[in-house]
């Protein structure tokens, strides 16, 4: 499976669940806003009649879990543990693709698009106070054309044309060839924060 549920986390789990009072209870695995810098992990009590037929089941000796399908690609590799220490102790969850998944040749464009803006192209802009993400995805002849948003001290900076064509474009067309064009959606007119005004 692709997630590791320890001993003690799963024990732990099992107390939680057992404490509801509820036959059948599990606990829901998801990602918030996965794939970029804000992703979270998150565990939530799942009652019988709250499961989603599109979750796929996960069944450990002592605890089931529902894993939100849209999720799976960011929860490759995470691991679950309960560690007791003087005050109790602590659950972890270690997602480590959570904000940025393993993507393939096979993985959605998305993903593949959203990779290389947070690995390789936001760093960069970082250094300026600046930050690129994916607005939305557009089917054109004869590919697709990626809609971007540009904020921080990337928002207004007369320079954003050239970081658009000459870094941003240029990088994401060289590494998905079904990607035909990048567009910007943001709006520079507004220059309070913009790196080179």
């Amino acid at each position: 499976m692709i997630i590791t549920v320890t001993d003690g986390g799963q024990e732990y789990l099992a107390s939680l669940l057992e404490k509801q009072n509820v036959e059948g209870m599990a606990v829901r695995l998801f990602v918030t806003q996965p794939g970029t810098p804000y992703a979270e992990t998150c565990l939530a009590y799942c009652r019988p009649d709250e499961v989603n037929s599109e979750d796929e089941v996960m069944e450990t000796p002592k605890v089931r879990f529902y894993l939100e399908r849209n999720s799976l690609p960011f929860l490759e590799e995470a691991t679950i543990d309960f560690a007791e220490d003087r005050m109790g102790g602590q659950l972890t969850i270690k997602a480590p693709n959570a904000k940025m998944p393993k993507v393939s040749a096979d993985s959605p464009l998305q993903d593949q698009i959203n990779y290389i803006l947070y690995s390789d192209i936001n760093p960069g802009l970082a250094a300026h106070g600046g930050e690129v993400k994916l607005i939305e995805l557009i089917e054109e002849e004869p590919g697709y054309v990626a809609i971007l948003q540009f904020g921080g001290g990337c928002q207004g900076c007369s320079a954003v044309d050239l970081t658009l064509k000459d870094g941003v474009e240029k990088t994401l067309i060289e590494r998905i060839p079904a990607l035909v064009a990048v567009r910007d959606e943001t709006d520079h007119s507004n220059r309070v924060n913009a790196y080179y005004k």
